[in-house]
């Protein structure tokens, strides 16, 4: 070890007496001197200070710079991708927190709503007849403050008809699409009165509502009047037979929560009866074919529906006679969706067809009955011929009719004698010919389709109108009585004669009512195989678009357009469940 110190000591001192190119030259060469004095392991010259200090001055010497003088290394990659998705997992993770936490303190608010106070009984009387959309939109936004509120209907639940069809496969349950009508009632700021009951006859002179008891419990008293200052007829229409024969007494309509759980129960007794031990093959066939009769949204929804229903579910539980399965959708016109574009129109046919669902435009049904359907189809000739349809299920969903009490209360009406369709109204949807009466949804002729959405923007015009009359009749009460007092007490003329002239303004903005007027957002239909077509309202003009991605946008449209966020809940939830366990096949 000290002979190899003495010798780095020359090397130092020779160094130091050559330039610095020759130093690194000789340095470089190897020293046969020193290779013998060293021992076995030989030293690190890269690490001299005198190799550091050295620099290259021709590109024939090349040398690597050591730890000190090299640059810092560059970050890895993946730890950025990392620190994203763990931000990205955290911000989902309190979405879902805060999406937790809004669903539970929306159920408080729901469980304990604030103390109602209840309103001035010499208020006006409102009467509201029926609880569909019209109805329930208009008590959704009334301040029910300015009036003594009454609500009157067979059933004490607002539906949200859109997702019937649903019902009747089981992919969604009837309950998670009903919202209790006192439950919006218990909301308001005022209390409001509820009565479960028929009404029977409305008498247009006296101002009176006659109503009836429709439970199967019955009291002292089953019938009574209920008296109205203000009246709105919201109960919508009946299914239109169109008086053909046997379609009352054979076919299962789909307008109310009983009508689908009927149809349900029909599908599962057909397919059980066609299970059966030596079934006839003709009748299996027979039993298998469900018919659906009008070719709208509803119909189309229902008959993608059912499709889906056997193909998914009853396909693997009864294969035997599964592929025996067929749908059949029957329209008068020339296609089905009339309401929809050409391209919407023929996308819906081109998918039922890979589907295997048969479409039959052009056909008329003439008469039917238990087992079978006459009607009259016209071809491409324009011949019109007669054919026999054998089904095992009939849904009848198309067209409306006038219910027997909006009939009753046209016939009171001169104005009204020329009306066919139901309550004729004006701009403001005041009934023609009647004072104090207002008409809402599917029972008024307003110029517009009888649709839900037509329905749900009437009542809530009525309730920017109802709540703008009573702060008009607020504020001319209070002009009266400034009026009044200026006369009484002149020493205070000036301002009270400002005050006056403002109110008067406020008086003359809030008469200043611009009529009803329908905003068209769109139309929305399912189609089977989880495909939906849209045609959207989009700046001037409609979007329209079909499939897979408009199936996703149908159903958050759908889950939006739900009455309250229990209601999200429960329609989510069940459609969680039925894609993990499938549709429920039990009968009841």
């Amino acid at each position: 070890m000290a002979s190899s110190s003495r010798a780095l000591a020359r090397f130092g001192a020779a160094a130091r007496q050559l330039s610095a190119p020759e130093a690194v030259a000789k340095l470089a060469r190897p020293h046969a001197n020193f290779a013998t004095t060293t021992s076995a392991r030989k030293p690190d010259l890269s690490a001299s200070p005198i190799i550091a200090r050295a620099r290259p001055v021709s590109s024939q010497f090349t040398f690597t710079r050591s730890y000190a003088d090299a640059p810092p290394l560059p970050k890895k990659r993946s730890g950025k991708i990392r620190t994203t998705f763990r931000w990205m997992w955290r911000g989902t993770y309190l979405s879902l927190l805060g999406l937790v936490g809004a669903v539970i303190y929306d159920g408080y608010l729901d469980r304990y709503p604030d103390v109602q106070f209840i309103p001035d009984p010499e208020k006006k009387t409102l009467v509201v007849l029926g609880t569909g959309w019209g109805s329930v939109a208009l008590l959704k936004k009334l301040d029910c403050a300015n009036y003594n509120v009454i609500v009157i209907s067979p059933r004490n639940y607002f539906l949200f008809t859109p997702l019937l069809p649903s019902c009747t496969t089981g992919n969604i349950e009837h309950r998670s699409i009903m919202e209790p009508v006192r439950q919006i009632l218990r909301h308001k700021k005022a209390a409001a009165k509820f009565y479960e009951a028929d009404a029977t006859k409305i008498d247009y002179e006296r101002k009176v509502i006659k109503i009836s008891d429709n439970s199967d419990v019955k009291g002292t008293i089953n019938e009574t009047e209920v008296p109205y200052d203000m009246l709105v007829v919201g109960v919508g229409a009946e299914n239109a037979t169109f008086g053909i024969p046997g379609v009352r007494e054979h076919s299962c309509f789909l307008k109310e929560i009983r009508d689908a759980q009927a149809i349900r129960t029909k599908i599962m007794d057909c397919v059980e009866t066609a299970a059966f031990k030596d079934q006839d093959s003709a009748e299996i066939d027979r039993l298998l074919h469900m018919v659906v009769v009008g070719g709208g949204p509803t119909g189309v929804e229902f008959a993608g529906e059912l499709r889906d229903f056997f193909d998914h579910d009853i396909q693997k539980l009864i294969p035997d006679i599964a592929p025996r399965f067929k749908v059949t959708l029957v329209e008068a016109l020339p296609n089905v969706l009339p309401m929809f574009s050409k391209q919407l129109i023929d996308y819906t046919e081109s998918t039922f067809k890979e589907e295997h669902i048969e479409i039959k435009t052009k056909t008329m049904v003439k008469k039917v009955t238990d087992k079978t359907i006459e009607a009259e189809i016209t071809g491409p000739d324009g011949k019109k011929s007669l054919i026999t349809i054998p089904y095992g299920l009939l849904v009848w969903a198309t067209g409306n009719a006038v219910r027997p009490l909006v009939k009753d209360l046209m016939s009171q009406i001169p104005a009204q004698k020329d009306s066919r369709r139901g309550l004729a109204v004006n701009e403001y949807l005041v009934v023609q010919g009647a004072r104090d009466i207002w008409a809402v949804g599917d029972c008024a002729v307003a110029g517009y389709a009888p649709t839900a959405q037509v329905a749900s923007q009437e009542g809530a015009f009525l309730a920017r109108l109802f709540n703008n009359m009573a702060k008009t009749e607020a504020l001319d009460t209070k002009v009266k009585e400034l009026s009044s007092s200026l006369n009484v007490r002149p020493g205070n003329a000036a301002e009270i004669t400002s005050e006056i002239e403002s109110l008067e303004k406020q008086l003359r903005r809030q008469k200043d009512i611009k009529p009803f007027h329908y905003s068209h957002q769109g139309s929305l239909a399912y189609i089977g195989s989880e495909k939906a077509v849209a045609d959207v309202a989009w700046f001037n003009g409609n979007l329209a678009s079909g499939g897979k991605l408009t199936y996703l946008f149908w159903r958050s449209a759908y889950l939006s357009m739900c009455f309250s966020t229990r209601n999200r809940v429960l329609v989510a939830m069940d459609w969680i469940k039925a894609k993990v366990y499938g549709r429920d096949v039990s009968r009841e």
